[in-house]
């Protein structure tokens, strides 16, 4: 039987593969911020950068892009950097190049994709979450062939933030822990600061871990909230077709 220490170089050769991914992905935003002059232009790079990461890393039940996210009212979130979605059950809406339309039954979560996290940045990620929250979600029964399933309860849609860094000298420390939005609409349940850590809230209680390996301990974090998420709620279509005709 492998001793503790042999177990430990046996898995040494991942924890390093995983860290140079998240050192690529710190030099590629780096490079963004040097290069690019334009707030607007800097900010879309950016934004695709992470959702490259997302979609490395999550199994393609998971679609990443970025959106608005509308319910069967007519009403429609803020923007979002980086919606994780269904598109196995659920089509996005009037795609227009990469701007989408997302229903809200399909979110899993969203993200926003910032320069740092700050008091500034932690609060616009919170409204930007509420916007999404506030929605209206419909939940049908399904049909199958001994019957019928009850419609599916609706689960909470996640929140997060992303960034090559915290603005704080503590990092993830006293004063990022003061800002986190406290309402539950505008909840952040996770996020990963490149040089300074991840957090996350999944276990019901607040855990963070240092900038070594967090990028990869945040995704396979959330990959493990995802999963135990199940399937999005089978989306009440008729709701849709209904506003056709008000």
């Amino acid at each position: 039987m492998a001793t503790k220490k042999e177990r430990i170089a046996d898995t040494a050769w991942m924890k390093d593969a995983f860290v140079d991914v998240q050192a690529e992905l710190a030099l590629k935003l780096k490079r963004a911020a040097q290069s690019i002059s334009h707030a607007g232009t800097h900010g879309t790079v950016v934004e695709d950068h992470w959702i490259e990461v997302f979609r490395a890393y999550l199994p393609n039940r998971y679609q990443v892009a970025t959106g608005l996210v509308i319910d069967s009212l007519g009403n429609r979130s803020d923007q979002i950097d980086i919606v994780i979605f269904d598109r196995h059950f659920t089509p996005t809406l009037l795609d227009q190049q990469n701007h989408r339309y997302i229903p809200v039954e399909a979110v899993y979560a969203i993200f926003e994709s910032k320069p740092h996290f700050d008091k500034s940045y932690l609060e616009y990620a919170g409204n930007k979450a509420a916007s999404v929250r506030k929605l209206h979600r419909t939940s049908v029964p399904i049909a199958h062939a001994g019957g019928t399933f009850a419609p599916k309860p609706l689960f909470p849609i996640l929140a997060g933030i992303v960034a090559p860094k915290s603005s704080w000298a503590d990092g993830l420390g006293e004063h990022f822990l003061k800002h986190l939005p406290a309402d539950e609409l505008e909840q952040l349940d996770c996020g990963c600061a490149l040089d300074d850590g991840a957090f996350d809230s999944f276990d019901d209680k607040l855990k963070m871990v240092e900038s070594e390996g967090s990028l990869i301990y945040f995704l396979f974090r959330l990959l493990s909230r995802l999963q135990s998420l199940g399937t999005v709620p089978a989306i009440d279509w008729a709701a849709y077709a209904a506003v056709i005709n008000r």
